[in-house]
């Protein structure tokens, strides 16, 4: 199967709200619950850096939460760029994870990719499990820096 075809089957239905400048705190522990497990998995937890580093990189008016059954279960920021799409944030909060929502929120994601031509760049934190979600919905690595791992996803004819 290649990474145009879809695997999902009753994927949850989501919808994605504009998120705003009274978001930002709700963003900042939604990123800081979803990124503990991986940071502390290579050592680097600490809750000041990534508070900052999410407040220092964050354009709002690309970032959308995740609304699943009218709850935020998590956002992600999403922006074009000259040839590409680029993907800076997917998070989903621990609780709602494993039940399709990212998989859903990247598949709206390819739609709007797909029908612009445009490919997609993400990057994911070195051992965090979403190298593995990249790749499964069908991301080629195309590098690695001292702690992420580079993927994009070419764009699907329509």
């Amino acid at each position: 199967m290649d990474h145009c075809q879809t695997r999902m089957l009753e994927a949850p239905t989501i919808r994605f709200d504009s998120a705003t400048e009274a978001d930002l705190e709700d963003l900042v522990a939604l990123r800081i619950a979803a990124m503990r497990p991986s940071l502390e998995r290579i050592g680097r937890f600490d809750p000041v850096r990534a508070r900052e580093r999410l407040l220092h990189g964050l354009l709002l008016k690309f970032t959308r939460h995740i609304v699943w059954r009218g709850e935020r279960v998590g956002f992600l920021a999403f922006k074009r760029a000259d040839a590409a799409f680029e993907l800076d944030h997917l998070y989903i909060r621990p609780g709602s994870q494993g039940l399709g929502i990212g998989s859903a929120a990247l598949a709206e994601l390819f739609r709007e990719a797909d029908a612009a031509g445009l490919p997609i760049q993400v990057s994911a934190l070195r051992d965090s499990d979403s190298n593995r979600f990249y790749l499964r919905h069908g991301f080629v690595r195309v590098g690695t820096s001292e702690w992420d791992v580079h993927y994009v996803r070419a764009h699907c004819t329509l």
